[in-house]
């Protein structure tokens, strides 16, 4: 594979690694609908960890989820996926008496997140998998080349001269 390959992949994967960050603790996953209503005095949107209610003069109340759902926000795509899925489904059925949801520009901000990840690690994986298996030395394609050294080895000797202490080394071998 390329370098281009290589490089386009490494990009595509960090700009979906920062899309995600800026995803994840955004207010907007879910936004109440106007649809059907003829005045509209406060909107209610939630994310992962929590819902807000925000009236007309700009006034906020805000309260937390009891749950671990960050782990799911982790995931990506399939806490994504699966939380448009739910808004969707709630707002197409015509039982549902409670208020209905569009998805919100966090969703779709996540959702080519995502895209943006796997396409940099589908890039980043190819030049892995489909490398020359030929010489590994090659394809660095480094302009220098070191110079192969080489030492000329003597066989140790042993000499009966010198203090037993020292064994087989002389008395000048501390250094």
């Amino acid at each position: 594979m390329s370098i281009a390959v290589e490089t386009f992949g490494f990009f595509m994967a960090a700009l979906g690694l920062l899309m995600l960050g800026v995803t994840l603790p955004n207010s907007y996953w879910r936004v109440s609908s106007v649809h059907g209503n003829v005045i509209t005095t406060s909107t209610i949107f939630e994310n992962l960890w929590y819902s807000c209610a925000t009236d007309s003069m700009g006034v906020s109340n805000c309260w937390e989820f009891p749950s671990m759902l960050a782990l799911s926000g982790a995931c990506g795509m399939v806490a994504i996926s699966w939380y448009a899925v739910n808004i969707t489904q709630d707002f197409f059925n015509p039982l549902y008496v409670g208020t209905k949801y569009e998805l919100g520009p966090a969703l779709y901000l996540g959702w080519s997140a995502s895209l943006l990840s796997i396409l940099g690690g589908i890039c980043l994986g190819s030049t892995c998998c489909c490398a020359s298996q030929e010489d590994p030395t090659a394809r660095a394609q480094l302009p220098y080349k070191a110079s192969e050294a080489s030492a000329v080895v003597m066989p140790a000797t042993i000499s009966d001269e010198g203090d037993s202490s020292f064994g087989k080394y002389g008395k000048n071998a501390y250094v």
